[in-house]
């Protein structure tokens, strides 16, 4: 035994098959296959062919060695008969293998319409979103230009009151002015006639 952990258990107890028991088995195989044939069936399911083995097998040796020279011309016709039909339920069931690649014909218009297809790319969903926030931003920044937004009332109403106070403010300004000018005129009048000026 190897010290080891792992056992390598290549080289061991090696079987090989005889040849005999290979030919026997191939030789049982085909008069299964002609008994098959010259009763007309064909089952190709798991099942069945478990189960007739056994009798069949038997039957077929027996039928088989009387009926061997006659059958051997009819034989190869049905050969070539059931090889184009489908065994058990093939024919019910469509199976396509996905790795098989199909040459198609295409149509150019369907070309075209592919190509175009191709030629836009698909945006993934954050270039999406971020397409949208600029598209809703124009938007609002028209509208609040037009005034029809809440916040461009606000300021526009803002925008009013600080007019009213700066207009108010500015008429303040030119009356104090006004009578900062009269009260200067009447002081100055009132030195003249101090004075004995006359103007």
């Amino acid at each position: 035994m190897p010290r080891g952990r792992y056992v390598n258990h290549k080289g061991r107890n090696r079987h090989f098959t005889n040849p005999e028991e290979l030919e026997e088995q191939r030789r049982q195989e085909e008069e299964r296959k002609q008994w098959r044939k010259s009763k007309g069936e064909e089952d190709s399911s798991d099942e069945d062919e478990e189960v007739t083995k056994g009798a069949k097998g038997d039957k077929a040796s027996k039928h088989d060695d009387s009926d061997s020279d006659s059958d051997s011309d009819s034989d190869s016709d049905s050969e070539s008969e059931t090889e184009g039909k489908a065994k058990g339920v093939e024919n019910l069931i469509e199976v396509e293998n996905p790795n098989r690649v199909q040459k198609k014909v295409k149509k150019l218009s369907q070309l075209n319409a592919s190509v175009e297809k191709v030629s836009k790319p698909e945006l993934s969903r954050r270039e999406k979103e971020q397409l949208d926030k600029q598209r809703a931003h124009v938007n609002y920044m028209k509208l609040h230009a037009a005034g029809k937004t809440d916040e461009a009332r606000a300021d526009l109403a803002r925008l009013a009151i600080i007019k009213q106070h700066r207009e108010e403010a500015a008429k303040q300004r030119e009356d104090a002015k006004k009578q900062r000018e009269l009260a200067h005129q009447k002081k100055t009048e009132l030195t003249n006639k101090a004075l004995g000026k006359r103007t």
